[in-house]
């Protein structure tokens, strides 16, 4: 069973319900999905590897540390996860960005994949895959299923506001994929949306609802 990542810290958990106002506009939203990324990266990083290194202070020299050369990417899947991609890099500038595009299905109503463009080195890099909401599970099993197709072998998962369906659904199609959420709400309702969730991400994100 994969693990379910629950970060409250009270910035995250501040920012969060200003998100998740009605009367939030575009821009400060987009700044806040921003923030409040960068804030869950803190969290998504902390096992990253370190080794030690000498330095001079003005002092005399230090033994301390730095990151021991683990290389990242951030996946957003399109639209609503280039939201959170700004945040995370001005934590990890030297992360490389790949693109997942995704549409449901009309008909079928299953996620249809329409563009994949990543990293050649997928496979040697650790992957943080981004998408604000983990509602059906639909799209982060596919996004998922993307990467693992094209080699990556460490992937996690980041959204801001999970539904406890998505979670479900993630956990059974990929068990070895942690799941770091600011949130975990009550349910589903008839339109896929999370209740009390946030909206539709994308719209409020582009100014498009």
């Amino acid at each position: 069973m994969a693990t379910v990542h629950v970060l409250d810290h009270p910035m995250i958990q501040h920012k969060l319900t200003l998100i998740r106002d009605k009367d939030t506009g575009p821009k400060e939203f987009r700044e806040l999905i921003e923030e409040v990324a960068m804030f869950m990266a803190y969290e998504v990083t902390r096992d990253l590897p370190l080794e030690e290194v000498e330095v001079e202070t003005p002092i005399g020299p230090a033994r301390t540390h730095v990151l021991a050369g683990k290389k990242l990417a951030v996946v957003p899947i399109l639209r609503a996860g280039l939201g959170m991609v700004g945040g995370i890099l001005r934590l990890i500038p030297a992360a490389k960005v790949g693109h997942i595009g995704l549409y449901r299905d009309p008909k079928t109503l299953e996620p249809v994949e329409y563009f994949c463009k990543l990293p050649a080195d997928i496979g040697e890099r650790e992957i943080i895959l981004v998408d604000p909401m983990l509602a059906t599970g639909g799209s982060a099993v596919a996004g998922v299923n993307s990467l693992k197709a094209r080699g990556a072998q460490s992937i996690k998962l980041m959204c801001v506001i999970a539904a406890p369906e998505g979670i479900k659904a993630f956990c059974a199609a990929h068990p070895d994929i942690p799941v770091y959420t600011a949130a975990v709400d009550k349910y589903l309702n008839e339109q896929a949306y999370i209740v009390p969730g946030l909206g539709d991400a994308g719209d409020r994100l582009y100014g498009t609802r």
